[in-house]
C-alpha cells in the first residue's frame, strides 16, 4: 500500500464514520458496539475547533500540492465549520463580544449539557484556582437549533490560526471567499486587541484559558508558566492577522508587544520543560502551530531570526518522538536557514535523522483506528524514564509507565495507540477496548503538509 493509498482509506473512515453534524466537525467517534465501526456515533468534544483545524489545514496543504478537487471541497467545508463556531455565538441570549469563537456545538434535540454541569465547575474550582463557575456554559443559539459551548480556550484559536492562513493562501481563490476569511480573522483578532489580548465571554470576563495579556503573562504569578507559550501565540496570532488582512495595525500591536512587553524574550523560552520526556504535549502541538504560522507569516525578520532559533530548541527537545507533523513544520521554514548571535551566524537547520524517523512512523500507522489495549512495559528493550516532571515524584514508589527506546527515542507508532498529536508519546501501555475510532488525521496532516513541501514524493497522476 502506498501512502496516497493509506490517506484515501483514512479520508473515507473521516467521512463515512468520523464527520459530525451538516458542518462535518472531526474529533472522534465512540462506537455503540466496541469493534463494529459502523456502529460509530460521534459526540462533541471540548476541542472540535482544534481538530477540524488541524484536518482542514491537510486538507490545503493536498490542494496546496495534488490540485484535486476534493481536496479543495474538504477544505472549504472546514472553513465554513469553523466560520460557524464564530457566527454561531452572536445573537442569542448569552451573547458574548463579536468575534468569539465557540469550541464546538451540539443540536438541541440531544440532553441539554448544562443540567449537573454547574456542580461539576464548582468542584473543578476546588483544584484550580481560575476555574470559571458560572451558567450557561452552553448558550443557544439565536435561531434555537443549536447549543454552543463557551470558555474557550488557547488550543481552540491556536488550530483556528494555523488554519485562516493556509485557506487564504492555498484554497481562496474567489476574492469573495478570501474576504470571507479576512472577516473571521478580522473579527477575532479586533475582539483580542479591543479586550486587551484576552478573550471575554458572554459573563464578560476572561475564558479559563485565552488570556495573552501582558497583566497576566508578565506580573501574574498564577500565568507565569504560560507566559512563553502564550506570547509565542499573540505574536503569531497578529503576523496571520496582518498577512491575511494587509491590515498595518496588527504589526504594530506585535511591535508595541516586542518593544513594551518583551514577547519576544517572552517567546524565546516558550515552555517549562528538562529535557525529553517533560513537559504538556498539548503545549507542544499549540507551540509547533504557533512557530509554523509566525514564520511564515511574519513580515518582521528581526523577529523571525529570534524565533528561528527557539524553534530550533524547541524541536531538539522534541525530535526524540519521531513526530512527522513536527518534524515537517519545523524543517518547511528553511532547511538551510542560520541564527544570528553576537559570535556569529550558525545553522538552525533540523540533524540527521528527522526525515527517515518522519517516514518511518507515517508508513508504520495502523490502519486499525480503534483503541484497543497496547502493553509496553514488561519489554526487555525497553528503557524507563527517569523522572521529568512534578508528578513523577509525587508516586515514587508507582510503577513506572513512561519510557523509550535504547537509541532514546520513542516506541514505533505501530506499538502505541493515539487519537491526537497531543498525546505522551512516552507513555507504555494503553487502554481501550476497541469502543472508540480515532480520525486519521494524524496521519494526513503530516502526510500533506510532506507533499507541499517536498519532502515526500508526489503520486502519479
Amino acid at each position: 500500500m502506498t501512502l496516497a493509498e493509506k490517506a484515501e482509506f483514512y479520508e473515507q473512515e473521516i467521512e463515512r464514520y468520523i464527520k459530525r453534524t451538516p458542518y462535518g466537525y472531526v474529533a472522534e467517534a465512540p462506537l455503540r458496539t466496541p469493534g463494529d465501526k459502523a456502529s460509530a456515533a460521534p459526540q462533541d468534544s471540548d476541542n472540535d475547533g482544534l481538530w477540524t483545524s488541524m484536518y482542514g489545514a491537510g486538507e490545503c496543504f493536498d490542494y496546496g500540492a495534488t490540485k484535486d478537487p476534493k481536496a479543495k471541497d474538504r477544505a472549504k467545508k472546514a472553513f465554513e465549520a469553523l466560520r460557524f463556531l464564530q457566527k454561531v455565538t452572536q445573537g442569542c441570549e448569552h451573547a458574548p463580544p463579536k468575534g468569539y469563537i465557540a469550541r464546538t456545538i451540539r443540536p438541541v434535540e440531544w440532553p441539554d449539557p448544562n443540567v449537573g454541569r454547574l456542580e461539576g465547575d464548582r468542584e473543578a474550582a476546588q483544584h484550580d484556582k481560575l476555574w470559571k463557575v458560572y451558567e450557561p456554559r452552553w448558550p443557544k443559539s439565536a435561531d434555537g437549533k443549536w447549543f454552543w459551548k463557551s470558555d474557550t480556550s488557547s488550543d481552540e484559536l491556536d488550530g483556528h490560526y494555523f488554519f485562516y492562513p493556509l485557506y487564504y493562501d492555498l484554497c481562496a481563490d474567489m476574492e469573495a471567499e478570501r474576504e470571507r476569511v479576512r472577516e473571521v480573522v478580522r473579527d477575532v483578532t479586533d475582539h483580542l486587541l479591543t479586550h486587551h489580548y484576552v478573550l471575554i465571554d458572554h459573563d464578560g470576563k476572561p475564558t479559563r484559558w485565552a488570556v495573552y495579556g501582558p497583566e497576566y503573562l508578565n506580573h501574574d504569578p498564577l500565568w507565569w508558566q504560560e507566559r512563553g507559550l502564550k506570547s509565542l501565540s499573540m505574536l503569531s496570532y497578529l503576523a496571520v492577522a496582518e498577512h491575511v488582512t494587509g491590515d498595518a495595525k496588527y504589526a504594530a500591536a506585535a511591535r508595541e508587544l516586542i518593544d513594551r512587553d518583551s514577547y519576544a524574550q517572552n517567546a524565546m523560552h516558550p515552555k517549562v520543560q528538562h529535557g525529553p520526556g517533560s513537559g504538556n504535549q498539548s503545549d507542544d502541538e499549540m507551540a509547533f502551530m504557533c512557530y509554523y504560522g509566525l514564520l511564515r507569516c511574519s513580515r518582521d525578520e528581526g523577529l523571525k531570526t529570534l524565533m528561528r532559533y527557539s524553534f530550533f530548541r524547541y524541536w531538539l527537545n522534541e525530535a526524540p518522538e519521531m513526530n512527522p507533523f513536527f518534524n515537517f513544520a519545523y524543517a518547511a521554514l528553511d532547511l538551510n536557514a542560520t541564527a544570528n548571535s553576537p559570535w556569529g551566524n550558525f545553522p538552525v537547520s533540523p540533524w540527521p535523522g528527522w526525515h527517515e524517523d518522519s517516514m518511518a512512523t507515517l508508513y508504520g500507522f495502523p490502519l486499525d483506528r480503534l483503541n484497543w489495549p497496547l502493553r509496553n512495559s514488561h519489554r526487555l528493550d525497553v528503557v524507563f524514564l527517569p523522572p521529568v516532571r512534578s508528578s513523577d515524584l509525587e508516586s515514587p514508589d508507582a510503577p513506572r509507565r513512561r519510557g523509550n527506546r535504547v537509541n532514546g527515542k520513542v516506541l514505533p507508532v505501530e506499538n502505541r495507540h493515539f487519537n491526537h498529536w497531543n498525546t505522551d508519546p512516552w507513555e507504555l501501555d494503553y487502554g481501550g477496548n476497541g469502543g472508540e475510532l480515532a480520525a486519521g488525521t494524524v496521519f494526513l496532516l503530516p502526510y500533506y503538509m510532506g507533499l507541499y513541501h517536498g519532502f515526500i514524493q508526489k503520486p502519479a497522476s
